[in-house]
């Protein structure tokens, strides 16, 4: 099955992802297409619509999207949204994720647990 992101034409947000069969997106040479899966999707949901093709384990554009995520252009990566709350995380674009500034402390128990405090920058046990 392949996935396809409905985007927000002014933003590129992501509306909606929907699974296409294997067959609706074979070219005249039967290969697998994105032109022709964004075709399929205009055909069911609308010439004006905007469509690209994502990957459910994350094989290509980084991240498989959900609602609520950016697809960023000059990165050809989809990115989840910005944590609520935490104003001092940045972007990654090597991974595509949010990361606190401060990385979370990595100790040998794994039981330990660790939650970011936007209003100290410093991650706190629990």
């Amino acid at each position: 099955m392949a996935h396809f992101a409905e985007l927000n034409k002014s933003n590129n947000n992501v509306l909606r992802v929907i699974v296409v069969n294997n067959s609706d997106i074979l070219d005249e040479h039967g290969h697998e297409s994105e032109i022709v899966g964004i075709a399929f999707c205009k055909s069911i949901y609308g010439e004006d619509t905007k469509w690209l093709q994502c990957s459910y384990n994350s094989s290509f554009r980084l991240n498989y999207p959900g609602t609520g995520y950016n697809y960023n252009e000059d990165y050809n990566i989809f990115v989840p949204p910005k944590p609520e709350g935490y104003h001092s995380w940045t972007l990654n674009m090597t991974t595509g994720y949010w990361e606190a500034p401060v990385p979370k402390p990595d100790y040998a128990n794994p039981e330990d647990r660790w939650a970011w405090s936007e209003s100290t920058r410093e991650w706190i046990p629990y």
